[in-house]
């Protein structure tokens, strides 16, 4: 079985600087997301002895929430870290600034729904815009921690973690400010392959194979 691995930063720790500091995306990457790697394929040794020992039948719900957990932070790391860019900032072009237009009503009220979205997470978790496979359509979630709270066939397009170990060495806790700066650097480049790309998914997940 294929052990997951931390992938490298798209530039330097000091690249997102001053709306995010070189400090926190060197924790953030080389600590935080690390973990995550690491605790993702903790958790998939740990099912594969299980399976041979004979007892999954005992540790399957802990060891599938590890797993959740663990490669729900990996994954979301990934692609939160593409989903910014020291050259990013302003707003979409194209069919991914129509999409949302038409969808939100215009860019502007898209923006204060995932802010507003990103500011009233209860504890630990991340905003989400992304495209609803079986809608065909953009929408916007909160996802709790690193996996839950979230649909079921939806493809993240740009993704805003809103754990306090992304913001609380510079910001503290006014989360607002962190919030604000962060869209100074969303690689809407990225956010709009990553449109390109779920568009061309079906509903698959509900219509017969």
């Amino acid at each position: 079985m294929a052990d997951y691995t931390l992938p490298e930063l798209p530039y330097a720790y000091d690249a997102l600087a001053p709306h995010i500091s070189a400090e926190i995306m060197e924790l953030h990457h080389s600590k935080h997301h690390a973990a995550y790697v690491a605790g993702a394929n903790a958790a998939l040794a740990a099912m594969a002895e299980a399976r041979e020992d004979g007892t999954i039948g005992t540790k399957a719900l802990v060891l599938s929430r590890n797993l959740s957990f663990h490669l729900g932070g990996h994954t979301n790391h990934s692609i939160f870290w593409n989903n910014m860019s020291p050259d990013g900032g302003d707003k979409p072009e194209g069919e991914l600034l129509a999409a949302i237009t038409d969808t939100f009503g215009s860019f502007d009220k898209f923006q204060a729904h995932f802010t507003g979205t990103a500011m009233t997470i209860q504890g630990s978790g991340w905003a989400v815009l992304a495209w609803d496979q079986i809608g065909q359509q953009l929408i916007i979630e909160q996802m709790e921690d690193q996996s839950n709270g979230i649909s079921v066939g939806i493809i993240p397009i740009v993704m805003l973690d809103m754990w306090e170990h992304a913001f609380y060495l510079q910001y503290k806790n006014v989360k607002g400010d962190y919030v604000k700066n962060w869209w100074n650097i969303v690689n809407w480049a990225d956010a709009s392959a990553r449109f390109e790309r779920a568009r061309t998914q079906t509903a698959g997940l509900i219509l017969p194979a």
